[in-house]
């Protein structure tokens, strides 16, 4: 009997390259490597799906055209030819993707925050955050119904409506789920910056019921999204209309530059922050308190 040897298959070469990386993709880029298959690939970048319990789940890998998300990773190189479906490596502090080898040299910050905000300065400011009709959701109920729980104190009416716009609309990136995003990110910033620690309050209570099974109600790249926002990490573009709002940089050019972002992500997350400024300003002002913190206008149901 004769046996055969077993075939000896070459290990692959790969090109090492650097990575500057958010630094809320840390926790899965530092774990234990694990496998990964992407998800989606487009011109300027790609989404890799790493096969973990921990968040984000989802790293997108973009070039220097690519927006970069809270949970990306910028290539100095071109972006090799992918294949939706093909796998990769993720831990140890890097990536194994196609023919490269990357590998984490720096990080930065994706919840920066804007400093301390005047109230007043942000009255004024936030009248140019009207919505522009450009919305996915524009007149849609549980956008409204959120925006006046939100300023109202009502925490019943501002978790309902969040649960409905879990995944609300098509694409990669649903409006409800921008909408509550842009929220999010503004109440965890300016409600810091502001002093207004209700809104802080607001912002755990919304954080917990979204991320709760956000994987199992919308799509993998949103769900990370939201759990990112939960933490105070977003885009540039929105943190940087928040230093806008904040009097740190001129508002118009960057809210222009957010709105610009995707078919109507960027107007989507403009209108969360819209909202999250209205309700940080009622939850900033004293005179609308009563002696408990309340919202004094809506009586019991800022306790609600």
């Amino acid at each position: 009997m004769t046996v055969s040897a077993p075939k000896w298959t070459p290990r692959r070469e790969r090109t090492p390259v650097s990575l500057a990386a958010s630094a809320a993709v840390r926790p899965v880029l530092e774990a234990p490597r694990r496998p990964a298959r992407v998800l989606a690939v487009f011109p300027a970048g790609a989404y890799l799906e790493v096969r973990t319990e921990r968040e984000p789940s989802v790293l997108a890998v973009v070039t220097g055209g690519g927006t970069r998300l809270p949970n990306a990773v910028l290539l100095a190189v071109p972006l090799p030819s992918l294949s939706v479906g093909e796998e990769a490596v993720v831990g140890d502090g890097g990536i194994e993707l196609g023919p490269l080898s990357l590998r984490v040299r720096r990080w930065w910050d994706p919840a920066a925050p804007p400093g301390p905000v005047d109230p007043v300065r942000l009255a004024h400011a936030a009248a140019l955050l009207r919505p522009d009709g450009t919305q996915g959701l524009a007149g849609n109920g549980a956008v409204d119904l959120l925006a006046d729980s939100c300023a109202g104190g009502w925490l019943l009416g501002a978790l309902s409506a969040a649960e409905q716009l879990v995944g609300l609309g098509p694409g990669l990136t649903p409006s409800g789920d921008d909408v509550l995003a842009g929220l999010l990110v503004t109440l965890r910033h300016l409600g810091r910056g502001a002093g207004a620690e209700r809104a802080l309050w607001l912002a755990d209570w919304l954080a917990a019921t979204v991320t709760y099974d956000a994987r199992t109600r919308t799509t993998p790249i949103s769900a990370t999204l939201l759990h990112c926002a939960a933490q105070g990490a977003a885009c540039p573009e929105v943190l940087g209309v928040l230093r806008g709002l904040a009097g740190r940089t001129p508002l118009a050019p960057a809210l222009a530059r957010l709105r610009r972002l995707g078919h109507t992500s960027g107007a989507d997350l403009a209108q969360g922050v819209a909202i999250g400024v209205d309700a940080v300003l009622a939850m900033a002002a004293p005179a609308s308190r009563d002696g408990t913190g309340h919202d004094a206008r809506h009586g019991a149901r800022g306790a609600a």
